[in-house]
C-alpha cells in the first residue's frame, strides 16, 4: 500500500515535470503578446500620436518614448540570454580527486573516474562531504552548490530555481542575465504605469478621452498589467538582492544552509562581483568581460571560494 501510494506520487511529479516542459514556447509567446500589448498601448495609442501633432507635449513625450525604447531593447536582450544561455551542467565525467592534507580539489580524468565511481559514491554517503556529493539521478557527482532539476532533468550548477517565464532554469552562467532582466522589466513596467497613470484616471472622470474604445480598453488593461507586474517584481528585486548580498541562492535559503558563518558569504562585495563580475562597465548588460571569466572561477560554477576562517569545515 505504501509503495503503491509512493509510485503514485512520483507519476504526479513525473507528469507536472512533462507539463511544465511544454510550457516552453507558450510563456516565451506570453511573454511577447503582453509586450506587444504594452508597446501597442505606449506608442501607437498615446504617446506616438503626440509627436505627430506636435505641441508643448512634444518633448515630454518624445523623452517617454526614448526611455520606453532603450528599457525594453536591454529588457529583451536581457530575457533572451536567460532564455538561451544554458545555466550551467556539470562536464562529462566530471570528478573530484580531494587533497585534504592541501584543501585543494582538480577533476580527476575519464579512466579515474570510471576506477573510482563506485568506491567514491560509498564514500560520499559515509561521510557526508559536502564537497563530495552524488546525484542519484543522474548517476554522477556534484559540484559544490549543484542541485538536480526534475523539470530541466540534469544537474544545474549553483542552481537557483526554475523559472518558468524564462522557460529555463536559472543557475550559475545566467543568473546575472536573470537578474538584470527583473532590473530592467521592472524599470520598465514603472515607467509605463507613470506614463499612462494620466489616462487611467481620466477613465473614471467626466473628461473626454480621444480615441477608440479598442484603444482606449487596450490602455486601460495596459496599465494593470504593469502596475501589477511593476509591485511583483519589486518583491523578486528585493529578496534576490539580499541573497546576492549573502552569497546564497533560493534553494540554499529554502534549505536554511545559510546563516552567519555561511561558507561562502565573503562580504558584500566579493560576493556581489561572484555574479556581475569586476568591470563595472559589464553590470549592465548581460555578458562578461574576457579577463573576469579568466580570473574567477565561480563564474563557471565549478569551484567557488570559502571563508577562510571556515575553509575546510563542514556547516
Amino acid at each position: 500500500m505504501h509503495r503503491s501510494a509512493g509510485v503514485a506520487m512520483a507519476w504526479n511529479v513525473f507528469r507536472f515535470c512533462t507539463a511544465l516542459r511544454g510550457l516552453g514556447s507558450i510563456m516565451i509567446l506570453l511573454v511577447l503578446a503582453i509586450v506587444g500589448v504594452t508597446y501597442y498601448a505606449v506608442v501607437l495609442c498615446n504617446y506616438g500620436p503626440v509627436l505627430l501633432v506636435g505641441g508643448t507635449s512634444t518633448i515630454p513625450a518624445l523623452a517617454v518614448l526614448l526611455l520606453f525604447h532603450f528599457l525594453l531593447g536591454m529588457l529583451l536582450w536581457c530575457y533572451f540570454s536567460v532564455v538561451f544561455t544554458d545555466p550551467g551542467s556539470v562536464p562529462p565525467n566530471w570528478n573530484l580527486d580531494f587533497d585534504e592534507e592541501r584543501g585543494e580539489t582538480a577533476p580527476l580524468s575519464s579512466s579515474e573516474f570510471s576506477s573510482q565511481m563506485n568506491s567514491q559514491q560509498s564514500m560520499v554517503s559515509d561521510t557526508g562531504n559536502p564537497r563530495m556529493r552524488y546525484c542519484r539521478k543522474c548517476n554522477q557527482l556534484k559540484p559544490p552548490r549543484c542541485h538536480h532539476c526534475s523539470v530541466c532533468g540534469r544537474c544545474i550548477l549553483k542552481m537557483d530555481h526554475h523559472c518558468v517565464w524564462v522557460v529555463n532554469c536559472v543557475g550559475a552562467l545566467n543568473y546575472k542575465y536573470f537578474l538584470l532582466f527583473l532590473f530592467y522589466t521592472f524599470l520598465e513596467t514603472t515607467l509605463v504605469t507613470l506614463s499612462l497613470l494620466p489616462q487611467f484616471i481620466a477613465f473614471f472622470s467626466d473628461i473626454d478621452i480621444p480615441g477608440s474604445p479598442a484603444a482606449l480598453a487596450t490602455t486601460f488593461l495596459t496599465f494593470v498589467l504593469n502596475l501589477a507586474f511593476s509591485l511583483s517584481i519589486l518583491g523578486f528585486l528585493i529578496m534576490h538582492v539580499s541573497l546576492v548580498s549573502a552569497n546564497t541562492t533560493t534553494i540554499e535559503a529554502y534549505e536554511k544552509k545559510t546563516s552567519p558563518r555561511w561558507m561562502y558569504d565573503l562580504g558584500r562585495k566579493r560576493n556581489f562581483a561572484q555574479v556581475f563580475g569586476n568591470d563595472k562597465k559589464y553590470w549592465f548588460i548581460p555578458a562578461y568581460t574576457e579577463e573576469d571569466l579568466r580570473r574567477m572561477p565561480a563564474l563557471h560554477g565549478l569551484d567557488y571560494p570559502v571563508r577562510a576562517d571556515l575553509d575546510g569545515q563542514e556547516l
